[in-house]
């Protein structure tokens, strides 16, 4: 079941959080390894909920847990190009959330890659799902796409 791939600017995402290439990111290609792109965008993710206050690492009682990931590629990346990740909000359920995050290279203006990726917020002592929390719908609602 193939989705027809649609490449995005940067006029689709809310907002861009920095990564650094790293010199171990590049393989025998001499470009980003593909597994590399999915820890960009757990990077991405959390780090804006680290900075919005509302993701402690050590001591939140509700946290969000990776359930599912895709990622369609375009065009390469490679050490040392400055990446932005693109963050949007494509569905926010009860106890998940849906995003979708494109990777920029250097000053480009289409995705080099697009990111699919949903966090189920769970209890952090029982790990069953629970109701998103306020504070953080709030957060996560303000960058749905339009």
């Amino acid at each position: 079941m193939s989705e027809q791939k649609k490449r995005l600017s940067r006029n689709d995402f809310v907002v861009f959080v920095p990564i650094s290439t790293r010199w171990s990111d590049n393989d025998v290609y001499r470009h980003v390894n593909n597994v590399v792109y999915y820890s960009y965008f757990d990077t991405a993710v959390n780090q804006h909920l680290v900075e919005g206050g509302l993701l402690d690492i050590e001591t939140s009682p509700v946290v969000g847990l990776v359930v599912e990931t895709r990622c369609q590629y375009f065009s390469s990346v490679t050490f040392p190009d400055r990446i932005q990740i693109g963050l949007r909000v494509a569905k926010i359920g009860n106890s998940s959330v849906q995003y979708e995050l494109g990777v920029f290279a250097n000053d480009q203006t289409e995705v080099s890659a697009l990111g699919f990726f949903v966090h189920v917020y769970v209890d952090r002592q029982t790990n069953r799902p629970v109701s998103i929390p306020g504070d953080v719908r709030a957060l996560l609602t303000g960058l749905l796409r339009q």
